[in-house]
């Protein structure tokens, strides 16, 4: 099977969790807008939140995929799945440690990590704390799902891990129709969501649990023993959690500070849904394929095969990435009117949470080439490399965010993420390069700097004809002419970049050829 293909398997099942995402979101402004409650609950949401997509999407494959490749070439299924049992019993015993200590802490997380500046709002502080703790279990549910997609990924069995996420977003719909069909007040709702992100844990865990055994796999409990293979693991883990948590933790960073301000928590994560979908259907489907594809070249000693692997990845990721950049900059507030302008989510509200996204759509294409880089050091079992590059993004961040948030309020904090994220990405690029793990292609250059122009061609024809259906896109418009306008919108904006792309040579045949029929390199170098 080609990378591409390998991408659209892990992207499809994505694609699907964030179109039910989105559903979720759109009865989340519906029922809350940016309310207390929807300040409490994300503030809540974000600390479990984090370790889902910190684990769940590549960092503990960072580490465990590498090894588990390796034990399978050296022991056989049998070996790895000792393997697998034996991580399984460290990883739930100190995951199990760890639920329990946070608990005792919450109030102080609340206080010092999760919204400092709830501390002088006793209820929401209260409130916080007694949702937050209802949630955390959720983290062990996810870190023992991303040992087992890890498995599932090395197996090239993709579609159960990436289909996972979906569940939860299928609980929380639930929840929010059964909150809205019963005219449940701002608190209760968010009671039934705190309730419903436990239940979707267990259930995730399920799903890829029976993917494990249909793989022909089991996972048995054995008692915690450190071995010198789960040693070696947790040393390359621990500064790859780091890393591939960047983006979250930084998003953290924002909610500390942003907790301060009304509105401004919600405002952020209303945006940073939209974004997460060209983030999570292209990146974390290429952060996911492209590492156990590089890991088994490297084994085998394809070193060109591994070059070509990357720059293959990066080609895909900008050629989508970059159009969605433009677009999401220009039509960012007709997005967000069309997604989620209605109930208690207001005119004022498209205002601000468009101009967060716009800010995002900047930094998306770091966000994505982020997940293409960092399997180029994972795949060598280095992991601390890109973590000392992501505590330079993370204090980047910080400054930039208390420095712009007195002015700008939560777009401040966009801005930060997205200069954080620009960084973190040069950085990456520039190291594998000076290190000969990247291959500089002055064609794949000029090809990005095409790209560009057609971007550009396409964002001049989305100003002009968003400009003529302004009527059909406005507030007081119907919400089916907004959806359908909207829609059209997009579809010709596709059609123009893909049509400009191969007419300005950013794009042609022999790329997507290339792209679709990659077969693995029989010599290998070095």
């Amino acid at each position: 099977m080609s990378l591409v293909k390998k991408f659209a398997t892990v992207g499809g099942a994505t694609l699907g969790s964030r179109i039910f995402g989105f559903a979720r979101e759109t009865l989340m402004a519906a029922a809350l807008g940016t309310g207390p409650m929807a300040d409490v609950f994300y503030a809540a949401f974000r600390f479990p939140n984090l370790f889902r997509r910190l684990f769940a999407e590549g960092a503990f494959n960072a580490a465990f995929v590498p090894l588990f490749a390796k034990e399978i070439e050296a022991n056989g299924t049998d070996g790895a799945k000792r393997f697998s049992e034996e991580v399984f019993g460290v990883l739930f015993s100190v995951l199990l440690l760890i639920t329990i200590v946070m608990e005792l802490a919450m109030p102080l997380l609340v206080r010092f990590v999760i919204a400092p500046g709830f501390a002088d709002d006793p209820e929401k502080f209260s409130i916080t704390i007694r949702m937050a703790a209802v949630m955390f279990p959720y983290l062990m549910c996810m870190s023992l799902t991303a040992m087992m997609s890890g498995m599932l990924n090395s197996l090239h069995h993709f579609f159960a891990a990436a289909i996972a996420p979906v569940f939860l977003n299928v609980v929380m719909i639930g929840a929010l129709f059964y909150a809205l069909y019963t005219g449940a007040d701002p608190l209760a709702t968010a009671w039934y969501l705190s309730w419903g992100v436990l239940a979707a844990g267990v259930l995730q865990l399920a799903v890829v649990y029976v993917g494990v055994l249909a793989a022909g796999m089991s996972i048995g409990f054995r008692f915690p023993k450190m071995t010198p293979n789960v040693k070696r693991l947790l040393i390359l883990a621990v500064p790859a959690a780091v890393t591939g948590g960047i983006t979250q933790i930084n998003q953290l960073i924002g909610q500390a500070i942003a907790s301060s301000r009304d509105g401004a928590i919600a405002a952020l994560q209303y945006a940073d849904r939209i974004y997460q979908l060209p983030l999570g259907v292209v990146g974390v489907a290429v952060g996911v394929v492209l590492l156990p594809e590089l890991a088994r070249a490297l084994k085998g000693g394809n070193l060109r095969e591994a070059g070509n692997l990357q720059n293959r990845s990066i080609e895909f990721v900008l050629f989508l990435t970059i159009p969605a950049a433009f677009a999401l900059w220009i039509l960012s507030d007709e997005i967000i009117r069309v997604l989620y302008e209605r109930g208690a989510f207001h005119q004022e509200n498209t205002a601000v949470v468009g101009s967060i996204l716009a800010i995002y759509g900047i930094g998306l294409p770091a966000f994505v080439l982020i997940k293409a880089l960092q399997p180029g050091f994972y795949a060598r079992e280095d992991t601390k490399t890109p973590m000392r590059f992501s505590a330079i993004a993370v204090a980047t961040n910080c400054a930039t965010a208390l420095t712009l948030f007195p002015y700008m309020g939560a777009p401040g904090i966009a801005v930060a993420e997205a200069t954080a994220g620009w960084i973190s990405t040069v950085l990456l690029f520039a190291t594998l390069l000076r290190r000969g793990h990247l291959t500089w292609e002055w064609a794949l250059a000029k090809r990005t700097a095409l790209l560009i122009v057609a971007a550009a061609i396409m964002g001049a024809a989305i100003v002009f004809l968003k400009q003529y259906w302004a009527p059909s896109l406005a507030s007081g418009a119907p919400l089916l002419t907004k959806i359908g306008t909207l829609g059209l919108l997009i579809a010709i904006a596709m059609l123009i970049y893909f049509a400009a792309a191969f007419l300005v040579g950013g794009a042609n045949l022999g790329m997507i050829r290339r792209n679709l029929n990659r077969k693995p390199a029989p010599a290998k170098d070095g």
